[in-house]
């Protein structure tokens, strides 16, 4: 992949999706374009009946694409899912850095979440040692091989990331 990729991965209910909203805004704050994937075990819908890009997917188009001048959304039906490097560099090859929230059977990079309240033991530690852990970002102290960064803190985080993956990156004008 040629765009910069890490995966938070977390155990349900530890809080991936609130340390990337901060992180998000953080990494913008400085200056940078974040993309995000996130990968979704569920099926989901973006679309909903009665709307006409619903109407349109629901009449058979295989790619449906709507846009205005904020913004666009892609509907596109497939039968396996698209590997990840497909997706950063057919719609990520703008960015700075993405932000992938899952993933955590690829070997993308790796920071994991841990909660001393959600559970004792990690995903990429333990029972499976991943190598692709670079990182816990935790809310109590771990002995581990890999840097553990504090979880409320989202500086620490935010500066890990940045010197991990962005070092060296022209950073986008902001006014």
């Amino acid at each position: 992949m040629s765009v910069n990729t890490v995966a938070f991965v977390a155990k349900s209910n530890t809080g991936k999706t609130t340390l990337l909203e901060k992180l998000i805004s953080e990494l913008k704050q400085r200056g940078y374009l974040v993309g995000v994937i996130k990968n979704d075990a569920h099926k989901f819908d973006i679309d909903h009946p009665g709307k006409d890009s619903y109407r349109l997917t629901a009449a058979g188009a295989d790619t449906m694409l709507i846009t205005s001048s904020e913004k666009l959304a892609l509907v596109k039906n497939h039968a396996a899912s698209p590997s990840l490097t497909y997706l950063v560099e057919t719609y990520f090859a703008d960015m700075d850095i993405v932000l992938a929230e899952g993933f955590k059977m690829s070997t993308l990079p790796k920071i994991e979440l841990h909660r001393k309240d959600r559970s004792p033991t990690l995903i990429c530690r333990g029972e499976n040692d991943d190598p692709t852990l670079i990182a816990v970002a935790s809310d109590e102290p771990l002995d581990l091989d890999v840097p553990v960064l504090d979880l409320n803190d989202m500086n620490e985080v935010a500066d890990f990331v940045e010197q991990r993956f962005l070092t060296g990156k022209a950073v986008s004008a902001i006014d």
